[in-house]
Protein backbone atom coordinates (compact mmCIF):
# COMPACT_ATOMS: atom_id res chain seq x y z
CA UNK A 1 0.00 0.00 0.00
CA UNK A 2 1.48 3.35 -1.21
CA UNK A 3 0.78 6.51 1.84
CA UNK A 4 1.84 9.84 2.55
CA UNK A 5 1.89 11.56 5.64
CA UNK A 6 3.32 15.81 5.84
CA UNK A 7 6.43 16.56 7.40
CA UNK A 8 7.83 20.06 7.18
CA UNK A 9 5.98 21.03 4.26
CA UNK A 10 7.15 18.25 1.96
CA UNK A 11 4.45 15.38 0.94
CA UNK A 12 6.38 12.26 2.15
CA UNK A 13 5.18 8.73 0.08
CA UNK A 14 6.00 4.99 1.37
CA UNK A 15 4.53 1.62 1.04
CA UNK A 16 3.73 -0.53 3.94
CA UNK A 17 2.99 -3.85 3.63
CA UNK A 18 3.13 -7.44 5.30
CA UNK A 19 2.74 -7.83 8.97
CA UNK A 20 4.57 -8.60 12.01
CA UNK A 21 7.91 -7.47 13.13
CA UNK A 22 8.22 -3.31 11.49
CA UNK A 23 11.59 -3.33 9.10
CA UNK A 24 12.92 -0.03 7.63
CA UNK A 25 14.18 0.23 4.51
CA UNK A 26 16.16 3.52 3.42
CA UNK A 27 17.33 3.98 -0.07
CA UNK A 28 20.81 5.44 -0.84
CA UNK A 29 21.59 8.42 -2.90
CA UNK A 30 20.84 8.64 -6.64
CA UNK A 31 17.75 5.96 -6.44
CA UNK A 32 14.26 5.70 -4.68
CA UNK A 33 12.34 3.59 -3.02
CA UNK A 34 11.47 1.33 -5.97
CA UNK A 35 15.53 -0.13 -5.81
CA UNK A 36 14.18 -2.00 -2.96
CA UNK A 37 11.58 -3.56 -5.11
CA UNK A 38 13.11 -7.27 -5.43
CA UNK A 39 13.41 -7.23 -1.30
CA UNK A 40 9.83 -5.99 -0.65
CA UNK A 41 8.53 -8.62 -2.91
CA UNK A 42 10.51 -11.67 -1.13
CA UNK A 43 10.33 -9.76 2.78
CA UNK A 44 6.39 -8.45 3.37
CA UNK A 45 6.05 -12.49 3.95
CA UNK A 46 7.85 -12.20 6.84
CA UNK A 47 7.52 -8.74 8.16
CA UNK A 48 5.93 -5.37 8.23
CA UNK A 49 7.81 -3.79 5.55
CA UNK A 50 8.08 0.09 5.56
CA UNK A 51 10.04 1.64 2.79
CA UNK A 52 10.21 5.69 2.46
CA UNK A 53 11.19 8.00 -0.54
CA UNK A 54 13.29 10.62 1.04
CA UNK A 55 11.98 14.44 0.02
CA UNK A 56 12.96 15.42 -3.31
CA UNK A 57 13.25 11.42 -4.14
CA UNK A 58 10.38 9.27 -6.22
CA UNK A 59 7.04 9.94 -4.91
CA UNK A 60 8.01 12.66 -1.76
CA UNK A 61 8.00 16.19 -3.08
CA UNK A 62 11.45 18.35 -2.90
CA UNK A 63 11.06 21.13 -0.95
CA UNK A 64 14.42 23.95 -0.40
CA UNK A 65 16.49 23.83 2.06
CA UNK A 66 14.97 27.40 3.15
CA UNK A 67 11.24 26.38 3.17
CA UNK A 68 11.97 23.11 4.92
CA UNK A 69 14.21 24.12 8.37
CA UNK A 70 13.07 22.24 11.14
CA UNK A 71 12.50 23.43 15.08
CA UNK A 72 15.97 22.64 15.46
CA UNK A 73 17.34 24.64 12.82
CA UNK A 74 18.41 21.25 10.49
CA UNK A 75 17.76 21.65 6.89
CA UNK A 76 17.43 18.84 3.89
CA UNK A 77 21.65 19.42 3.58
CA UNK A 78 21.68 17.68 7.15
CA UNK A 79 21.43 14.03 8.08
CA UNK A 80 19.37 14.95 10.53
CA UNK A 81 16.68 16.38 8.46
CA UNK A 82 16.16 12.77 7.37
CA UNK A 83 16.52 11.17 10.58
CA UNK A 84 13.87 13.42 12.19
CA UNK A 85 11.51 12.28 8.63
CA UNK A 86 11.91 8.98 9.48
CA UNK A 87 11.47 9.56 13.40
CA UNK A 88 8.46 11.04 12.50
CA UNK A 89 7.28 8.40 10.17
CA UNK A 90 7.45 6.14 12.77
CA UNK A 91 5.43 8.07 15.00
CA UNK A 92 2.72 8.77 11.85
CA UNK A 93 2.29 4.79 12.01
CA UNK A 94 2.55 4.38 15.63
CA UNK A 95 5.90 2.08 15.13
CA UNK A 96 7.61 2.07 18.99
CA UNK A 97 10.10 -0.66 17.40
CA UNK A 98 11.51 -1.07 14.32
CA UNK A 99 14.46 -2.97 13.14
CA UNK A 100 16.33 -0.53 10.13
CA UNK A 101 18.28 -1.20 7.37
CA UNK A 102 19.99 1.18 5.58
CA UNK A 103 21.70 1.53 1.67
CA UNK A 104 24.70 3.84 1.24
CA UNK A 105 23.07 7.22 2.49
CA UNK A 106 20.35 5.19 4.15
CA UNK A 107 22.78 3.77 6.13
CA UNK A 108 24.21 6.94 7.21
CA UNK A 109 20.67 8.22 8.11
CA UNK A 110 20.60 4.42 10.25
CA UNK A 111 23.41 5.35 12.07
CA UNK A 112 21.94 8.80 12.78
CA UNK A 113 18.91 7.50 13.89
CA UNK A 114 20.66 4.87 16.42
CA UNK A 115 22.80 7.62 17.70
CA UNK A 116 19.54 9.73 18.16
CA UNK A 117 16.60 7.14 18.83
CA UNK A 118 18.77 3.81 20.04
CA UNK A 119 15.41 2.81 22.15
CA UNK A 120 13.31 2.40 19.30
CA UNK A 121 15.70 -0.15 17.46
CA UNK A 122 15.77 -3.73 18.22
CA UNK A 123 18.39 -3.90 15.03
CA UNK A 124 19.98 -1.98 12.39
CA UNK A 125 21.87 -2.96 9.68
CA UNK A 126 24.46 -1.16 6.78
CA UNK A 127 24.04 -2.24 3.72
CA UNK A 128 27.06 -1.23 1.48
CA UNK A 129 27.64 1.86 4.20
CA UNK A 130 30.09 2.71 6.27
CA UNK A 131 29.95 4.21 9.95
CA UNK A 132 33.43 6.46 9.16
CA UNK A 133 33.06 10.04 8.08
CA UNK A 134 34.29 11.71 4.60
CA UNK A 135 38.03 11.86 4.03
CA UNK A 136 39.07 15.03 2.88
CA UNK A 137 39.71 13.41 -0.54
CA UNK A 138 36.16 12.35 -0.88
CA UNK A 139 34.71 15.74 0.10
CA UNK A 140 36.49 17.32 -2.45
CA UNK A 141 35.44 14.86 -4.81
CA UNK A 142 31.94 15.58 -3.85
CA UNK A 143 32.32 19.24 -4.29
CA UNK A 144 33.49 18.84 -7.44
CA UNK A 145 30.12 16.40 -8.53
CA UNK A 146 28.36 18.94 -7.33
CA UNK A 147 29.75 21.61 -9.54
CA UNK A 148 29.15 19.18 -12.18
CA UNK A 149 25.74 18.28 -12.03
CA UNK A 150 25.01 22.02 -11.95
CA UNK A 151 27.29 22.69 -15.15
CA UNK A 152 25.90 19.47 -17.27
CA UNK A 153 22.79 18.50 -15.60
CA UNK A 154 21.40 15.28 -13.59
CA UNK A 155 20.97 12.72 -16.60
CA UNK A 156 24.74 13.24 -17.87
CA UNK A 157 25.87 13.43 -14.06
CA UNK A 158 24.23 9.88 -13.28
CA UNK A 159 24.91 8.59 -16.82
CA UNK A 160 28.93 8.68 -15.92
CA UNK A 161 28.53 8.03 -12.16
CA UNK A 162 26.19 5.49 -11.49
CA UNK A 163 27.86 2.34 -13.66
CA UNK A 164 30.89 2.52 -11.27
CA UNK A 165 28.77 1.70 -8.47
CA UNK A 166 28.48 -2.08 -9.77
CA UNK A 167 30.78 -4.91 -9.97
CA UNK A 168 32.73 -5.96 -13.23
CA UNK A 169 30.66 -8.78 -13.87
CA UNK A 170 27.14 -7.07 -13.77
CA UNK A 171 28.61 -3.91 -15.63
CA UNK A 172 29.83 -6.31 -18.71
CA UNK A 173 26.22 -8.48 -18.72
CA UNK A 174 23.67 -6.29 -17.96
CA UNK A 175 24.75 -2.68 -19.31
CA UNK A 176 20.73 -1.98 -19.80
CA UNK A 177 19.87 -2.45 -16.31
CA UNK A 178 21.93 -0.08 -15.27
CA UNK A 179 20.81 2.64 -18.12
CA UNK A 180 17.27 1.94 -16.52
CA UNK A 181 18.48 3.08 -13.21
CA UNK A 182 19.82 6.33 -14.27
CA UNK A 183 16.78 6.58 -16.73
CA UNK A 184 14.78 6.70 -13.47
CA UNK A 185 17.14 9.09 -11.68
CA UNK A 186 16.55 11.61 -14.42
CA UNK A 187 13.38 13.12 -12.15
CA UNK A 188 15.88 14.67 -9.71
CA UNK A 189 16.38 18.20 -9.36
CA UNK A 190 20.22 19.71 -9.40
CA UNK A 191 19.38 21.23 -6.05
CA UNK A 192 17.70 17.78 -4.10
CA UNK A 193 21.17 15.92 -5.37
CA UNK A 194 23.23 18.73 -3.88
CA UNK A 195 21.36 18.85 -0.77
CA UNK A 196 22.59 15.16 -0.66
CA UNK A 197 25.44 15.07 -0.87
CA UNK A 198 25.68 18.10 1.14
CA UNK A 199 24.19 16.11 4.22
CA UNK A 200 26.69 13.28 3.49
CA UNK A 201 29.88 15.49 3.18
CA UNK A 202 29.34 16.50 6.03
CA UNK A 203 28.32 14.01 8.35
CA UNK A 204 30.64 12.76 11.26
CA UNK A 205 32.25 10.03 12.42
CA UNK A 206 30.05 7.53 13.91
CA UNK A 207 31.95 4.18 14.79
CA UNK A 208 31.15 4.97 18.20
CA UNK A 209 27.23 4.02 17.32
CA UNK A 210 28.61 0.44 16.14
CA UNK A 211 30.93 0.36 19.60
CA UNK A 212 28.07 1.74 21.88
CA UNK A 213 25.24 -0.42 20.01
CA UNK A 214 23.17 -2.88 22.49
CA UNK A 215 21.49 -4.16 19.63
CA UNK A 216 22.65 -6.45 17.03
CA UNK A 217 24.06 -4.68 13.82
CA UNK A 218 24.28 -6.09 10.04
CA UNK A 219 26.78 -5.42 7.72
CA UNK A 220 26.65 -6.45 4.01
CA UNK A 221 29.77 -6.10 2.03
CA UNK A 222 30.68 -5.64 -1.91
CA UNK A 223 34.52 -7.31 -2.85
CA UNK A 224 33.86 -4.77 -5.59
CA UNK A 225 32.70 -1.71 -3.65
CA UNK A 226 34.07 1.40 -4.76
CA UNK A 227 31.73 3.87 -2.54
CA UNK A 228 31.53 1.69 0.79
CA UNK A 229 35.20 -0.46 0.07
CA UNK A 230 35.13 -3.01 1.88
CA UNK A 231 38.70 -2.27 3.66
CA UNK A 232 36.71 0.27 5.19
CA UNK A 233 33.71 -1.19 6.28
CA UNK A 234 36.04 -4.68 7.83
CA UNK A 235 37.50 -2.13 10.15
CA UNK A 236 34.27 -1.79 11.84
CA UNK A 237 32.68 -5.16 11.88
CA UNK A 238 34.65 -5.85 15.06
CA UNK A 239 32.94 -3.00 16.76
CA UNK A 240 29.44 -3.96 17.88
CA UNK A 241 28.85 -7.12 20.78
CA UNK A 242 26.68 -8.79 18.07
CA UNK A 243 27.62 -8.42 14.22
CA UNK A 244 25.93 -10.12 11.24
CA UNK A 245 28.82 -10.17 8.25
CA UNK A 246 28.67 -11.15 5.10
CA UNK A 247 30.53 -10.37 2.05
CA UNK A 248 29.35 -10.33 -1.68
CA UNK A 249 32.03 -11.58 -4.03
CA UNK A 250 32.18 -9.65 -7.84
CA UNK A 251 29.50 -7.26 -6.09
CA UNK A 252 29.47 -4.03 -5.77
CA UNK A 253 27.73 -0.79 -4.31
CA UNK A 254 24.10 -2.17 -5.79
CA UNK A 255 23.78 -5.68 -4.25
CA UNK A 256 19.58 -5.34 -4.42
CA UNK A 257 20.45 -5.28 -7.95
CA UNK A 258 23.59 -6.98 -8.43
CA UNK A 259 22.65 -10.51 -6.30
CA UNK A 260 18.69 -9.66 -4.84
CA UNK A 261 18.56 -13.37 -3.28
CA UNK A 262 21.67 -14.03 -1.50
CA UNK A 263 21.03 -10.07 -0.04
CA UNK A 264 17.05 -10.76 0.42
CA UNK A 265 18.96 -14.19 2.29
CA UNK A 266 20.72 -12.32 4.33
CA UNK A 267 18.05 -9.66 5.85
CA UNK A 268 15.78 -12.68 6.46
CA UNK A 269 18.45 -14.16 8.75
CA UNK A 270 18.83 -11.13 10.66
CA UNK A 271 15.34 -10.35 10.91
CA UNK A 272 14.77 -13.78 12.36
CA UNK A 273 17.75 -13.64 14.38
CA UNK A 274 15.71 -10.62 16.70
CA UNK A 275 12.32 -11.94 16.16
Amino acid sequence: MQKTFEHNNALISYSISGEGIPVVLLHGFGADATIWDAQKTFLQNYCRLIIPHWPGSGLSTFIDGENAVTAEGDTPATLEYYTDCIHALLQHENITSCIMLGHSMGGYITLNFAEKYSRLLKGFGLIHSSAFADSDEKKIHRQRSMVMMEQYGVYSFLKNTTPVLFGDKFRKEQPGKIMELVEQGNIFTVTALQQYYTAMMNRPDRTHVLRNSEVPVLFVIGKEDVAAPMSDVLQQVHLPKIAYIHVLETIGHMGMWEAPDELNGFMLEFIKGII
